[in-house]
């Protein structure tokens, strides 16, 4: 069961400090007051140590807002600073040891690139599935093939949980992605590199409210 209504899914800034126009904090803060409704905290070159005072920031500045606040990668940290969920990779503890870690009420979630690899985080447990990229970005360029608009619907049509878009999503390309199922939408340089950040959240949440 999931412990959390899909609709604090919908929109997901995921944080790069490298791609951020300026500093994250402000950049994030701007985000949750144009609509994002989920931070996720994924910034792996620092240690745990540099992570914490970001993270507690942003348990701040995420609560303030009533977003959720989900943690990459670092189960424990997601634990001790009471995050609402943590998202795994391929280098990451199992879906059941985090589990076991976090109890029943905390978010799982994971990264995956394929129909088989999403229905195996469901059967595993997952609350819910990041899948893409849906379309070509930097992050990803020569790490993992895009996916696009044909690999995101069969996902959406199969699992129950959530799915979550991601990967070289914009204003300009946001509607076709939720037309093409998804549940939500996650974005990292849509939103970091914007002129105008609350402005970008907005517009993507308008995408989000109109389809929903």
């Amino acid at each position: 069961m999931n412990p959390t209504p899909s609709h604090r899914l919908r929109l997901m800034l995921v944080t790069d400090r490298a791609a951020c126009r300026g500093n994250l904090i402000p950049t994030v803060r701007a985000a949750l007051r144009g609509g994002v409704t989920a931070v996720m905290l994924r910034e792996k070159d620092l240690t745990i140590d540099q992570l914490d005072p970001l993270a507690l920031e942003l348990r701040e500045a995420t609560r303030t807002a009533g977003a959720l606040l989900i943690l990459n990668h670092h189960v424990q940290m997601a634990r001790i600073i009471e995050a609402d969920g943590v998202h795994l990779g391929w280098r990451s503890v199992s879906i059941r040891e985090a589990r076991r870690q976090l109890g029943p009420e905390t978010l799982i979630g994971i990264s995956t690139h394929s129909l088989q690899e999403a229905r195996h985080a469901e059967e595993s447990g997952a609350n819910y599935v990041t899948f893409g990229p849906i379309f070509p970005t930097p992050a990803k360029q020569g790490l993992v093939e895009t996916q696009g608009l044909d690999a995101l619907r069969p996902v959406c049509q199969t699992l129950s949980i959530p799915v979550l878009a991601l990967g070289g999503i914009d204003e300009t390309n946001a509607t076709s992605v939720l037309e093409a199922g998804a549940d939500g939408l996650a974005a990292i340089r849509a939103l970091l590199t914007a002129e105008n950040t609350e402005e970008t959240a907005r517009n993507l949440s308008r995408a989000v409210s109109d389809r929903f």
